[in-house]
C-alpha cells in the first residue's frame, strides 16, 4: 500500500466522495476500482445514510413529476 493510500485510508472518505459513489452506483456507472476503494475505505453506516436520503429524494422527484404531468394533462 502506498503512502498516499495509507493517509487516505486513515482519514476516511469525504462526504462528496460518498455521495458521488452512491449516485454512480444507483445509475450503474460505478467503476470496479472505485467500488473496491469504497469497500476498503468507507464506513457502511455513511453509505446507508446517504443511500437512504438519495432513495427518498429519487422517489419524491418521480412523485413530483407524475403530479405535474397529471395536473397539466387533466381537462379543466
Amino acid at each position: 500500500m502506498s503512502q498516499q493510500e495509507k493517509s487516505s485510508s486513515a482519514r476516511g472518505q469525504s462526504l462528496f466522495s460518498v455521495v458521488g459513489s452512491v449516485f454512480a452506483s444507483m445509475f450503474g456507472v460505478q467503476s470496479s476500482s472505485k467500488h473496491r476503494e469504497d469497500f476498503r475505505q468507507g464506513k457502511m453506516s455513511t453509505y446507508l445514510a446517504v443511500g437512504a436520503v438519495a432513495t427518498v429524494l429519487f422517489i419524491l422527484t418521480i412523485w413530483g413529476i407524475v403530479r405535474l404531468v397529471v395536473s397539466v394533462t387533466q381537462p379543466s
